[in-house]
């Protein structure tokens, strides 16, 4: 991406080691913040060249990282051998003896939570203490002197999170960079931490199965006000459940309160709670009364009730989802729900099955592989459920290969669909087009993503090769994460477009009624037509070039977009598809019409996140201007309907910029 992740861990740890006024006296703690794209090089050359090692050097360590901090420990040890290497994360939590056995250089393992066992750490190392000592601290693995592995004893949840300062009050973590722009993606923020549900596959940071701990309400208002007085433009929720307690509508209260204060922040996501009950759909109501985007997701894996027993959800009450999908649909809210491949109990046809089950709802689903995490359930019973199992070679995670009810072949082959699934469904290469081809053609969206495999893959041209080794990448690691270069392609490949038309006109059209086919040949040049820009390297000039056609860049009402102009239609698409979507009955006779399409500029920001697509999808000046008057009304319900807070934000966050650096 082009604007930095937040770093909200470790913003946690600096923040409450920094408030110990005998650490901040001694120590400089520092927080290096790298890109998923960053090799080891580079993040050796930024961290040591030219520069003295630091005393102590801790990593946040993941699946995705595993090998790379590994690899970095190793160069630190060379360069201080009497330094300390501290690794903590959920991927290293209670793995002690792995990890202290394939990377030997590093010293301390935190098992949980980390910030107090971080703040004793960093008062050992002040104190002078061996890190073959550290039998007092809690929460922790290391190795005597004599290499044996020491796991010291469980340190309790915090209770209290307000003890943990706010990054952000705090300036740990500064919003702006140096020339007083917002520098991250979206602000990360936790409200509680916890999760009431074990399910089988999850490691919800350890603390699933537990009582949800939360941060106070008035930390929480003081970091919304925070915010919005820095105009982030999006908030995403670290919360496991969002949408179960009665302060998450307080929240949402608060945020609507803000923006109408500063006009920010624009849009919310979080991961919302699996059981839907009154407190959800009076959030979503509120939500929708003022104008706040988000995505509201339907967190199913799977529809197969064996698959679901084996997991520990049978007794969710997600068999309400399709209610709750049609209410979404109904007053228009986006939605997208997510399903996982691969897990026991699941087969090729009931995986198929659920899918267009659950795309008659809402076509945009996120298919995830199934991979056994540590401290998991399926993990401990692997051999129980028969997993073939593959570690990752850039990557530390187990992939299933097979269990009892999948072959590797039945993965293969479905490894090619959940390309296609996840480029071009999930991630909206396409998306008006699958409403009108099941309900118009009866053609389900797995057909449609079949076909889209089974046709390319017959074509001989560059372009669609090209296309197709995007695919092997996700084929031949049996990983559909593996899916930014194709998502990348269908933005920055010419001849793309042309691609896709021969494939309609030659797999799809035949299966369309005669008298539709024009309509379905102009929907899918309309889908085409509104696929969002991406800027190219760093020139406008050049994203003003895309396709073929010249487009100017235009504000409108504070935001920049793309404009492409006297664009003719030979039916209204852009009402027919809204109309098709909610189940309307509708007139397909030709209706000519000519319209202007908007796209907002900043795409480049998101083009990996499915849930920020729609906001730069191009949409006519009335689709804006819908979102304009529902914005305004959304300040005036603001000032007449909610409680004043100024009592809750008195005293807590002032009303100019904090100092963004220092930690007063």
């Amino acid at each position: 991406m082009d604007r930095e992740s937040m770093p909200l861990a470790m913003g946690y740890l600096k923040a409450i080691a920094d408030a110990d006024p005998a650490i901040r006296a001694e120590a400089d703690i520092r927080i290096c913040n790298f890109g998923g794209g960053d090799g080891v090089l580079h993040i050796a050359r930024s961290l040591f060249f030219g520069q003295s090692p630091p005393d102590a050097i801790g990593f946040s360590v993941l699946g995705w990282n595993f090998h790379e901090f590994g690899k970095i420990a190793q160069l630190y040890r060379s360069l201080k051998p009497e330094g300390w290497v501290i690794f903590g994360g959920n991927h290293v939590s209670d793995q002690a003896a792995r990890v202290f056995g394939m990377y030997p250089d590093v010293d301390v393992i935190v098992n949980g939570e980390g910030e107090l066992t971080f703040l004793d750490l960093t008062r050992a190392i002040v104190a002078g203490v061996s890190r073959h000592a550290l039998h007092d601290v809690p929460g922790i693995s290391f190795r005597t002197e004599d290499g044996a592995i020491v796991t010291t004893p469980s340190r309790a949840r915090i209770d209290d999170l307000d003890i943990i300062p706010s990054p952000m009050l705090s300036g740990t973590l500064p919003l702006l960079d140096d020339q007083g722009k917002f520098r991250y993606d979206v602000v990360l923020m936790e409200t509680n931490r916890g999760c009431p549900y074990k399910c089988a596959f999850c490691y919800w940071g350890g603390a699933t199965g537990q009582k949800l701990r939360q941060f106070s309400p008035e930390r929480i208002a003081a970091e919304i006000e925070f915010c919005a007085y820095h105009q982030v433009p999006d908030i995403v929720l670290c919360d496991s459940n969002f949408g179960m307690l009665r302060s998450d509508a307080e929240f949402v209260e608060i945020l609507v309160r803000a923006r109408e204060r500063y006009g920010y922040p624009r849009g919310f996501e979080t991961s919302w709670a699996k059981n839907k009950g009154k407190i959800f759909y009076s959030i979503v109501q509120r939500m929708k009364e003022t104008g706040f985007r988000s995505s509201f997701t339907l967190a199913l894996q799977t529809l197969a009730p064996p698959a679901l027993e084996l997991m520990g959800r049978k007794n969710m009450k997600l068999n309400e989802w399709q209610e709750l999908a049609h209410w979404l649909a109904e007053h228009r809210l986006d939605c997208y729900a997510e399903l996982i491949w691969g897990v026991p109990g699941e087969t090729t046809e009931s995986f198929l099955e659920g899918y267009d089950q659950l795309a008659s709802y809402v076509s945009r689903i996120a298919v995830y592989p199934h991979l056994v995490m540590p401290n998991t359930d399926f993990s401990r019973d692997r051999q129980e459920h028969g997993f073939v199992l593959l570690r990752g070679d850039k990557d530390d995670f187990e992939y299933v290969l097979a269990h009892r009810s999948m072959s590797i072949e039945d993965n293969q082959r479905m490894h090619k669909f959940l390309f296609w699934a996840r480029v071009v469904a999930e991630n909206q290469v396409l998306r008006w087009i699958w409403t009108p081809l099941r309900q118009l053609c009866g053609i389900p969206q797995s057909q449609v993503l079949f076909s889209l495999d089974q046709w390319f893959e017959r074509q001989t041209d560059p372009v669609s090769q090209g296309l197709i080794a995007c695919r092997a990448q996700v084929v031949d690691n049996l990983d559909a994460s593996r899916v930014t270069r194709g998502i990348h392609y269908f933005y920055r490949e010419g001849g793309i477009d042309n691609r896709l038309f021969a494939w309609w006109r030659e797999e799809i059209m035949p299966r369309v009624p005669e008298e539709l086919k024009d309509f379905f040949i102009e929907l899918l040049r309309y889908d085409l037509l509104t696929r969002p820009i991406l800027i190219g390297g760093s020139s406008r000039a050049k994203a003003r070039q895309q396709r073929g056609k010249k487009m100017e860049l235009a504000e409108h009402r504070g935001s920049s977009y793309f404009v492409r102009r006297d664009v003719r239609l030979k039916y209204d698409v852009p009402s027919l598809v809204k109309q098709i979507a909610v189940g309307e009955q509708v007139n397909l006779t030709p209706t000519p019409i000519e319209v202007d399409l908007y796209y907002k500029d900043g795409f480049g920001t998101h083009i990996d996140n499915h849930e920020f697509v729609t906001r730069y999808v191009g949409k006519p000046m009335a689709d804006l201007e819908e979102e304009v008057r529902v914005f305004e009304e959304c300040r005036a319900i603001a000032r007449s309907s909610i409680p004043d807070l100024e009592g809750v934000l008195s005293g807590l966050v002032p009303l100019r910029p904090a100092k963004q650096a220092g930690n007063g």
